[in-house]
């Protein structure tokens, strides 16, 4: 009872308090800010100009530090797409960075023998120019398809040998997609030298047009920044995000399977794919992959459905096909299409087996990537048999697809079957919190300690005892 007292009137005098929870908006700001670090490798610039007048306004370029998002990017270009030419060029570069215009060219900075002459002279010349330094990479990864919308027309794959054959048409559009030559031998010659030959590129591709007269809108980008602190390789088999995990070695890299009509459709590949029919185990890899004579018979491809077929004629004594089918939808929650990869089917004996791997599913603008794709339950069972149990079982390791919008035979960015914290960084930062807890805590109680207001005197006089006799 008397304890009690005690700490009611501690709590009335200010004494005892509840630790208090200051540490949590800091812990937020932290992550968000890491967020942003990593957010802040992933920017290339976007430069726009044209032959048309008053196309942006000057206060349409933004500050330093900036970072434009898709929605930003839209503003910007939908006043060249509805009021400007109906010719649209896109120079794709593979790297470039905004330190590429400081330390090559005047763009961004006067310097003598740039780097970037004939895209200043451009510029400088354009009635109507728009530089912005930094923009999402997410952006300029849909850009193509934002551009094929808003035009109405598909991308034409062009090169200085077909645009002099190509009769462009004022009043007609046209999205003109054009890849820079030298970015696949980048790491054989100086960056001055890889750039000076794209800037010459786009020197003779502006002067046919200015030849013929043809009003224009031109746009120069890059798919990857060139200036990050690591540098991840967008190859056949690159992963997504790879937070704690180890790079691939160079030494299992291998060519995907690429399905093509008029361009390249389908892209596919595996690390290692391996096929068991009633428990015997077949390695498909080396035959999967690199094989100049491999049979894509039956694998088809339009804007919403693509199919990818592998036939092998000697496979457990008999033929077997195993086709991917996908399918290409458009959600208005997400206002944005998205791919699920429908079923798996392998055709043997005039028999079907069906696997679900609706899991296998992202943004269409992106490829998949997983670790493993299986019907294997230790492997993650992305795979799963329609018919229980199944003859077959499959397992694809460091699986990556796509099935829509290729850009030449190069995977675009991976949507990861992974979750952006794995095991090991939840741990790391529930510990740390606890941790960070506990201290708190501690320090509390240590600040909260009072000395004593008032202690007994004990010279005070001494208790006087009568004698009785």
């Amino acid at each position: 009872m008397a304890a009690a007292v005690t700490a009611a009137a501690r709590v009335r005098a200010g004494t005892l308090r509840v630790p208090a929870l200051w540490w949590m908006p800091w812990l937020w700001l932290l992550l968000l800010l890491m967020a942003e670090l990593a957010a802040a490798e992933q920017q290339v610039p976007l430069v726009l100009w044209s032959s048309d007048r008053d196309l942006w306004a000057p206060a349409a370029n933004t500050h330093e530090g900036h970072i434009t998002s898709d929605m930003q990017l839209s503003t910007y270009l939908d006043p060249a797409l509805e009021l400007g030419p109906r010719n649209v060029l896109l120079f794709l570069q593979d790297k470039l960075s905004v330190e590429d215009f400081t330390a090559y060219g005047g763009v961004f900075g006067n310097k003598q023998d740039s780097a970037f002459s004939n895209l200043e002279n451009a510029l400088s010349l354009a009635p109507s120019s728009l530089v912005l330094p930094a923009v999402d990479w997410y952006a300029v990864r849909a850009l193509t398809a934002y551009l094929q919308e808003k035009l109405g027309a598909s991308p034409l794959h062009v090169d200085l040998a077909t645009l002099r054959e190509l009769k462009l048409n004022a009043s007609l559009p046209a999205l003109l997609l054009i890849r820079l030559p030298y970015t696949t031998s980048s790491g054989l010659m100086a960056p001055r030298e890889v750039l000076t030959g794209n800037d010459e590129v786009i020197g003779q591709v502006l002067s046919m047009l200015q030849s013929e007269d043809v009003p224009y809108t031109a746009a120069l980008t890059a798919v990857r920044p060139s200036r990050v602190a690591r540098d991840v390789a967008l190859v056949a088999g690159g992963l997504g995000r790879q937070l704690l995990q180890q790079q691939p070695g160079a030494a299992a890299i291998h060519p995907p399977v690429s399905y093509n009509d008029t361009a390249p459709r389908i892209l596919f590949w595996a690390q290692n794919f391996s096929v068991a029919y009633r428990d015997h185990w077949e390695d498909l890899t080396g035959r999967t992959f690199g094989v100049q004579e491999l049979n894509l018979t039956g694998s088809f491809w339009n804007e919403s459905f693509a199919s990818l077929s592998l036939t092998y004629e000697q496979l457990f004594g008999t033929m077997v096909t195993f086709k991917f089918i996908l399918a290409n939808r458009f959600y208005p929650v997400s206002a944005r299409h998205w791919f699920t990869m429908e079923r798996l089917e392998i055709h043997s004996n005039n028999s079907v087996a069906y696997f679900n791997a609706s899991q296998v599913t992202g943004p269409s603008i992106y490829s998949f990537h997983c670790e493993y794709v299986s019907s294997l339950s230790k492997n993650g069972n992305l795979l799963v048999a329609r018919v229980q149990p199944s003859l077959w079982q499959m397992t694809l390791q460091d699986f990556q697809i796509q099935a829509f919008n290729l850009t030449g035979e190069q995977f675009s960015y991976a949507s990861d079957c992974a979750g952006f914290f794995s095991p090991g960084i939840w741990m790391g930062l529930v510990t740390s919190l606890l941790m960070l807890l506990i201290f708190t805590y501690g320090l509390h109680m240590i600040l909260s300690l009072k000395t004593m207001d008032r202690f007994d005197d004990h010279k005070g006089p001494a208790i006087a005892l009568t004698q009785l006799a």
